[in-house]
């Protein structure tokens, strides 16, 4: 495993996953968490705790990018990558809306839409790891078993 190319894709995917959530989540869903000000917090409110969020995201980052990476099976960046983000997007999506869904006072459409934009925000976040990290030539021509 090569750690600079781990660092470089769990930076280039933080980035990535950053522009994702201000857009979907910090803009397109924000009039649906506002349906819901006892349990999210408030744009402005929210502004204040985002270097912590995104400081939590870079460190935990670099553990999916090295699951990429032990996972790879030597096809092309973009399709591995969202391979993979498809898995771990289906895994995230279904698993943090359900436990939403379930402990917090939402509504099923805000279920839903955290299922989707969940979905999709990991099949990107793996695009970006698969076109970043770039396996060592040894490891993409290893033989199929």
């Amino acid at each position: 495993m090569n750690y600079g190319r781990l660092v470089g894709a769990a930076v280039a995917a933080t980035v990535a996953d950053g522009i994702y959530g201000f857009i979907v989540y910090g803009l397109l869903m924000n009039s649906e968490f506002e349906r819901y000000p006892d349990v999210y917090r408030l744009a402005e409110e929210g502004m204040a705790h985002l270097p912590l969020m995104f400081l939590g995201i870079l460190i935990a980052m670099p553990a999916l990018v090295a699951i990429y990476a032990k996972g790879y099976e030597g096809g092309s960046g973009v399709a591995e990558g969202a391979r993979f983000g498809a898995l771990i997007g289906f895994f995230l999506a279904v698993l943090s809306a359900s436990v939403n869904y379930g402990t917090l006072h939402i509504g099923r459409r805000l279920a839903l839409y955290f299922v989707v934009a969940g979905f999709v925000e990991w099949v990107i976040n793996g695009i970006v790891i698969g076109l970043v990290y770039r396996p060592s030539v040894s490891h993409q021509c290893r033989p199929a078993v």
